[in-house]
């Protein structure tokens, strides 16, 4: 009789996103965080980040927009990311009425800068031209 083979104990590795970020702020400082949005969330106002950001979805969907692509919804198992800096991060809304959806994010900050930076709505107006329209 031959032994057994071994089951291999090896971990699954499986590339999610692979992005070239266009700059790493200096002396980053980098977090993780878990955004628990409710059913129907718009989620936070547009606003930026210092630094990229790069998430993933672990339930439910969102809606994701940043400065210059459409609008997409990302759904559990998917990816997202941002270049952070001057880029506008329109939306981050909760897509389902009736769930909660939740995703992490890694984001890479300029030292001593909030997290997000709200843009006001004289900023908004004057960079109209650079989202990208939504369809009727």
């Amino acid at each position: 009789m031959k032994p057994k083979a071994k089951q291999d104990k090896s971990p699954e590795l499986t590339t999610l996103l692979d992005e070239r970020p266009p700059f790493i702020p200096e002396s980053a400082e980098v977090m993780t965080l878990l955004v628990k949005s409710p059913p129907g969330s718009p989620g936070l106002p547009p606003h930026r980040h210092s630094g990229p950001a790069f998430g993933y979805v672990l339930e439910g969907e969102i809606v994701f927009e940043v400065e210059g692509e459409p609008a997409r919804v990302v759904k559990a198992g998917e990816t997202f990311w941002e270049p952070g800096g001057d880029v506008i991060h329109y939306q981050d809304g909760n897509n389902l009425p009736d769930a909660w959806s939740r995703y992490l994010v890694v984001m890479m900050s300029v030292p001593d800068q909030p997290m997000v930076i709200p843009v006001d709505a004289d900023e908004l107006e004057s960079r109209r031209g650079r989202r990208v329209p939504r369809p009727r």
